[in-house]
Formats: structure tokens, C-alpha cells, sequence
């Protein structure tokens, strides 16, 4: 088993394992739930947390050079190691974006189209529930329901920041900062795809013009074309004498 394979074989049940985190830690958050079924949400909290340890464990194990892996993945430890502060544990969703990247294909404005959508809509609803969970019973709190939550989202992601919701606690904090830093990430993406689509709608329209101005004189250049290839006919088909010269007329047969 290579850490290719690994990769592979477990990149489907872990987004499963994801999307099945989001519906309980929304249950957690929104629902007004038994403490039996709070219970048994935990528990899958706590299933779904295993799985991503033993994704982590199993790509370390597997990873050809281990100790420059584990250096360059130290965010996926960090990400694993947030059970303790509940609202960051969304921070697991990365694992969403391996299957966005996959999905995407090859073309690179497909691969940048799946990522801004993938990680605005992610990012969005993570950084709702995280303030939500973070804010709705700390006292002086204007963010107490979902929709405040996600109104306060989109306008710090999108870098609009009106101030009439706004996190006080220091978790709530945390998660507008990261949610702050996410969406200059995705502006910025969202600037420069736009950008190349009209380096390349401009670049398209001007190579068109350079062909229809170009035409008339390919045109011509056929026609001269032609016109020396019969001229070099009726010379290769003129008579010749011993030496190469063409006859003004043709030998007189006695």
C-alpha cells in the first residue's frame, strides 16, 4: 500500500465522514436537541474525529519521506488536535477540497471556478456555526441565531464588514480572523480568474482581427501561387534538346 493508494481509496469515505461531521455539529449548534440525543451526536462527532486520526496516522506512516510530510502537513495536526475548542473543529472541512481539486478536472478555469465556489460556500457556512456556537449564549452577544450568523459571514468574508453583528468572545474572535484571511484568499483568486478570462477574451478578439486582416492578402498570395505553378508547367512541358535548353520549336520529323 502506497500513500497514492491510500489517498485514493480513502478520499470518498472521509468526505462522507465530513459532510456527516457538518449535520451533527449543525444539530449540536442549531437543533434544540434531547441530552440523550446530544449524546449520540457526540458520538459521531467523536467517529468522524477518529477517522481523520487515522487518515492522518496513515499517511504518515505511508509517506515516503516522513519527516518532510509531517512538516509540511503540521495544519492537518493542528485540525486534528481542535476537539478540545468545538467551533474550530469545522476547520476538518479542508478534507472537502481534495475531492474539489479532483473533481475539477484538469482545465485550470474549472480547477479555479470548483475551488472559489468550494471554499466561499464552506468557508461561509463554517465561520456561521463556529460564531454561532462561539456567541449565542456569551454575555453582551448580538450574534444569537442563524441567520445573524451567517449575515456576519458573508459580510466578513466578502470584506464588507458593516459592524451591526460582531463576535466578543475570544473563540468568536479566532474564526473572524481566519474567516478574514479566507476571504482576501478567495477575493483574490476570484480577481485574478477574472482578470485572465479577459487577458484571454481580448487576446481571442485580436487574433481574429489579425486573421480577417489577413486574409485578403493570403488570398492573393494563393492566386500567385497558382499562377507560377502553371507557369512552371507549361515550362517543365516544353521540348528540350541534348543539353537541357528548351526549343523555341519543336524538331522537324523528315
Amino acid at each position: 500500500m502506497t500513500q497514492h493508494l491510500w489517498r485514493r481509496y480513502s478520499e470518498w469515505p472521509l468526505v462522507i465522514a465530513a459532510l456527516l461531521f457538518v449535520v451533527a455539529y449543525s444539530v449540536q449548534v442549531i437543533g434544540n436537541i434531547s441530552e440523550r440525543d446530544a449524546g449520540v451526536i457526540e458520538t459521531i462527532v467523536w467517529i468522524t474525529w477518529a477517522l481523520f486520526a487515522v487518515d492522518y496516522l496513515a499517511n504518515l506512516i505511508l509517506a515516503p519521506r516522513r519527516g518532510r510530510w509531517f512538516i509540511r502537513n503540521l495544519h492537518e495536526l493542528v485540525i486534528l488536535a481542535l476537539p478540545v475548542l468545538r467551533p474550530l473543529r469545522l476547520l476538518r472541512l479542508v478534507t472537502l477540497l481534495r475531492v474539489l481539486h479532483g473533481a475539477a478536472g484538469n482545465a485550470l478555469r474549472g480547477r479555479i471556478v470548483t475551488y472559489v465556489l468550494g471554499s466561499a460556500v464552506l468557508l461561509t457556512y463554517a465561520g456561521a456555526l463556529a460564531v454561532l456556537d462561539a456567541e449565542e449564549n456569551a454575555s453582551g452577544s448580538n450574534i444569537t441565531n442563524l441567520g445573524d450568523a451567517i449575515w456576519w459571514a458573508l459580510t466578513t468574508i466578502t470584506t464588507v464588514g458593516y459592524g451591526d453583528h460582531y463576535p466578543v468572545t475570544v473563540v468568536g474572535r479566532v474564526v473572524a480572523a481566519g474567516l478574514m484571511i479566507g476571504g482576501i484568499a478567495v477575493l483574490g483568486v476570484v480577481t485574478a480568474s477574472v482578470a485572465s478570462w479577459l487577458v484571454e477574451q481580448v487576446s481571442a478578439e485580436t487574433a481574429a482581427e489579425v486573421e480577417a486582416a489577413d486574409a485578403p492578402l493570403r488570398a492573393e498570395l494563393a492566386r500567385l501561387s497558382a499562377q507560377v505553378e502553371r507557369l512552371t508547367s507549361l515550362l517543365d512541358s516544353r521540348p528540350m534538346d541534348d543539353t537541357g535548353t528548351a526549343l523555341k520549336k519543336p524538331p522537324r520529323i523528315f
